[in-house]
């Protein structure tokens, strides 16, 4: 499974932690992280996520494409809802596409907990079915 994590200024130590804390369950997942949130996760644990650009640099937009092209199959976004963030549109337009797109988005640590724990279990794995179907209809194109 591809999984973005992004994470506000306020919430990167949160979410650090809840990958140190799993880091065991995401081993085996392909990580795709905001470049100052991956960097402090790859600090702080073994994973090593790809890095995009930080978040009101692009990489939310970034994170935002690949689940456009059904490349991301869980968002981990962990938000600040106590401060203004200057990028609040990439911030709603991400959130859009992942209901555009079925794409599991967890903004805080409790629905993180949720999703983390049905990935262990298989829980996700229809995601695996929805990217199959969407390379059926781009071969068939």
């Amino acid at each position: 499974m591809n999984i973005a994590c992004i994470a506000h200024d306020e919430k990167k130590k949160d979410l650090v932690q809840f990958m140190m804390a799993y880091e065991s369950v995401l081993t085996g997942h392909s990580l795709f992280a905001t470049g100052t949130t991956g960097t402090r996760i790859k600090e702080a644990t073994g994973l090593n996520p790809h890095l995009f650009r930080s978040g009101p640099l692009g990489g939310d937009q970034q994170i935002g494409a690949m689940i456009a092209e059904n490349k991301m199959d869980l968002v981990l976004f962990f938000k600040d809802p106590l401060s203004a963030q200057p990028h609040e549109p990439d911030i709603n337009a991400l959130s859009r596409l992942c209901d555009v797109y079925s794409v599991p988005i967890a903004t805080n640590m409790a629905t993180a907990e949720v999703l983390i724990h049905g990935l262990s279990r298989g829980d996700l794995n229809w995601r695996e079915l929805v990217n199959g179907e969407k390379r059926l209809i781009e071969d068939e194109s």
